[in-house]
């Protein structure tokens, strides 16, 4: 059986999208959405302004207080003084601060105290991987042997404090302490 296409079939209706049509144009949501926008902008525009200066209430001007009266004015004269003032200054170097008693004397810097020598040991290996002239001494404290790990002699007080800033900033502990020279 042949079937005429051209002729629409009417007996089914056509099927609608479910979703209703918004009864709101487009411009009105583009227009709200630009107020808030520019509502938001202004907010932010407020909140970087610092405000101005506020205006003191007015008092009725009786004059002085009998405690204003009394407290004297404030001088600042140091403004003065420091023109006025000149500091001479010797330019002379300092002498040695090192008294006869330390020429004869080297300081030396203990590390650490161990009862073992190879844990002595390792320390002064660690010491000398810092390029430190470290040593070992043997001593005895309460009947036990004492295994020092020393560092140094330093005979200037620049060395001394050089060594003492490379020992504290790997972390160890420095005790100096002083020493004289066997010569």
């Amino acid at each position: 059986m042949t079937r005429d296409f051209a002729k629409k079939n009417r007996s089914k209706p056509r099927r609608r999208s479910r979703a209703p049509k918004s009864s709101v144009p487009a411009w009105v949501w583009l227009f709200t959405g630009a107020v808030l926008g520019a509502f938001i902008m202004f907010l932010t525009y407020l909140s970087g302004v610092a405000p101005g200066p506020r205006p003191l209430p007015q008092v009725a001007d009786s004059g002085p207080t009998a405690d204003e009266a009394a407290l004297p004015k404030p001088r600042f004269d140091f403004y003065k003084l420091l023109k006025e003032s000149e500091v001479v200054v010797d330019t002379q170097p300092l002498p040695d601060t090192r008294s006869a008693q330390d020429a004869g004397s080297a300081y030396m810097i203990q590390v650490g105290s161990f009862d073992s020598h190879a844990r002595a040991d390792r320390m002064r290996a660690e010491l000398i991987l810092l390029n430190l002239e470290a040593s070992i001494e043997t001593g005895q404290v309460g009947g036990k042997t004492a295994y020092r790990v020393m560092v140094g002699p330093f005979l200037s007080n620049a060395t001394l404090d050089q060594a003492r800033g490379i020992l504290i900033s790997n972390n160890f502990k420095p005790f100096t302490r002083k020493r004289k020279i066997e010569g």
